[in-house]
Order: C-alpha cells, then sequence, then structure tokens
C-alpha cells in the first residue's frame, strides 16, 4: 500500500477537496503542511486510515472528487499490487535476508536505531514508522529493515546487513545470523 499513493496523480484543485474532505480525520495544522497527494496519502497512511484492507473510505475520497480513474487504478493495485519484482534481489538472497531480519528482530534490543542508522534509512521514513508502530519495537525494526531492503532493490544483500551490524558493535547478532543462514 506504500507505493500505491504515489500511483494516484491529483491536481491541485483536487488536493484541495480531498483535504477538505479529510478535515474530520486530520488536524488543521497537518493538513495546511500537506503540499502533494503523496504528502496526504502518507499522512492517512501513518495513521491508518487507509490500507490495503481499508480502501473503500479513500475509494469514496475519489468518487468524490470525480476521479473514476484512480478508483480503477486503486482496486487494480488492490488486486494486483504493484510488479516491482525486477528491483528485488534473487529469490535466494530474498530467503537469506528474511532469515536475517528474523534473527535481527529477535536478538537486537533497543539499540536497533543504531543498526538503521548504519544502513542509512532515512531518519525521516524510521520516524514514520516509529509513529505507525507505537509501542512495538520489534515491527519497527521488522520494517525498517523492509524499508531498507526495498530502498537497496536488488543491491540489498546479506553481506551489507552483516557489516552494518558489526559496525555497529552487534557481532554476536551477526555471528548468531550466520549460524541461522548456514542452516539453510
Amino acid at each position: 500500500m506504500s507505493k500505491a499513493h504515489s500511483y494516484l496523480p491529483v491536481t491541485e484543485k483536487e488536493l484541495d477537496e480531498l483535504k477538505f474532505l479529510c478535515r474530520e480525520k486530520i488536524g488543521k495544522r497537518k493538513l495546511e503542511s500537506v503540499k502533494s497527494g503523496v504528502d496526504l496519502f502518507t499522512i492517512l497512511l501513518e495513521m491508518k486510515e487507509i490500507s490495503l484492507d481499508q480502501l473503500d473510505w479513500l475509494r469514496r475520497l475519489l468518487s468524490d472528487i470525480q476521479r473514476e480513474d484512480l478508483v480503477e487504478q486503486l482496486d487494480s493495485f488492490a488486486e494486483n499490487g504493484i510488479d516491482d519484482t525486477g528491483d528485488q534481489p534473487e529469490p535466494r538472497e530474498r530467503e537469506k535476508l528474511t532469515a536475517a531480519f528474523q534473527v535481527i528482530c529477535e536478538n537486537v534490543g533497543k539499540d536497533w536505531r543504531t543498526l538503521i542508522r548504519r544502513l542509512r534509512v532515512p531518519e525521516a521514513r524510521v520516524d514514520g514508522i516509529v509513529a505507525a508502530y507505537p509501542l512495538q519495537m520489534r515491527e519497527q525494526l521488522m520494517q525498517s529493515l523492509k524499508e531498507w531492503q526495498k530502498r537497496n532493490g536488488a543491491n540489498a544483500n546479506v553481506a551489507e546487513l552483516l557489516a552494518a551490524l558489526r559496525g555497529s558493535k552487534m557481532k554476536l547478532v551477526a555471528e548468531i545470523v550466520e549460524e541461522e543462514l548456514s542452516k539453510l
């Protein structure tokens, strides 16, 4: 769902109409900071007003501004997703990354942000993840790792992840990851 909002372009007039329709769900100050459709949809995602399972309200909003074409795009996305398989690691590497992410989430504690900074995930994106998953440290870490994987696309690999763990003084976790990967 996080990519869907970038595929739903709206004009400035339509954005103003959407902001008006969202005034009951989003505070005035936040609405004033919205400069694009991406900004608005990002806020709605973070507030969990929209998600892959909750698209009815967004459909209604888009219908209210007479953008049936966007409703169709949204429905298509909900059914098929966005094809970005060309920008992902090979299946074997994805399997290794998934296993590594599980081990990292089980073994890294409150210093998880150090690792994520080492992986160069933007702080603003991490803050958005933390806001979306308050008081759920493991999920914050998992989503941050997935964000790193998404940003690196086909270049995301376990070697870089292990180097970041070691650089973050988490050598024991790196060893546990290596041990777990040797079992695959």
